[in-house]
């Protein structure tokens, strides 16, 4: 299901370079699945001359696993010219990504503070399989936080976004994401042949830049672009994002 096709028709181009043409940011989700993550990113695109579709995800559904998060998105995508089409996946949804490509064909793929998948492992499987609680205990000393302290929306997500946003989000309430997608394997033979772009926040408390850095290299051999932000940059530094993603272009 779409957020609707946020900026299908809706924009002028008028602006643009003559070189540059117009492309569509399908933009998925991390834990939770909910297209109004990209709610401030999605109109900077459009006033860019692009399109950008927000998915919804089925995280609620404790029949989804990685399959129907991926024909959720192929879906999305439909019919648009894949050589027009910019996947961007967040977080979790890092997993998601490389089913989609290997189904479709799409310009670029983009992973924001994403986790990056073997062929084959979980999401379950994947945070012990890189370290990630030792990477962010570390951090956690570092910056003068408990080392062992129990996850906190407010503290590890939301510490560098806008109090109208949390605001809006705590509104809202904490959307369900079913248990099943930990345990569904990312049935890949290999990272799909895509330009592929690995964006992290340097403020993220959650995946710890350093962290992310040594993932996408040892797994993609990328050399991950940093960005001011947190964990979920699309709501703090929507602006920042939105002009790294056309720069890519």
């Amino acid at each position: 299901m779409l957020d609707g096709d946020i900026a299908e028709g809706s924009a002028s181009i008028g602006h643009l370079p003559a070189s540059m043409e117009r492309h569509t940011f399908v933009l998925v989700p991390g834990a939770g699945g909910e297209a109004w993550y990209w709610h401030r990113l999605a109109p900077l695109l459009r006033e860019a001359g692009h399109h950008a579709v927000a998915v919804e995800l089925p995280a609620d559904d404790d029949r989804a696993g990685l399959e129907q998060y991926a024909a959720a998105v192929v879906g999305a995508i439909g019919a648009r010219d894949p050589g027009r089409v910019v996947l961007v996946a967040q977080s979790l949804a890092g997993f998601t990504a490389p089913l989609v490509c290997a189904k479709v064909r799409v310009a670029a793929l983009v992973l924001v503070n994403a986790m990056i998948p073997k062929p084959g492992e979980t999401p379950g499987e994947w945070w012990s399989n890189t370290g990630h609680a030792e990477a962010k205990r570390r951090q956690n000393v570092r910056e003068g936080r408990v080392a062992d302290a129990a996850f906190d929306p407010l503290v590890d997500f939301f510490h560098d976004v806008p109090k109208a946003v949390v605001d809006d989000a705590v509104s809202r309430g904490e959307p369900r994401q079913s248990g099943t997608v930990f345990g569904s394997p990312c049935a890949i033979a290999a990272w799909p042949s895509v330009r592929t772009h690995v964006i992290v926040g340097r403020d993220d408390r959650f995946f710890p830049s350093a962290f992310q850095k040594r993932i996408a290299r040892e797994r993609l051999g990328i050399a991950a672009d940093e960005m001011p932000g947190g964990h979920l940059v699309a709501l703090s530094q929507p602006d920042e994002l939105s002009r790294r993603f056309v720069a890519l272009l």
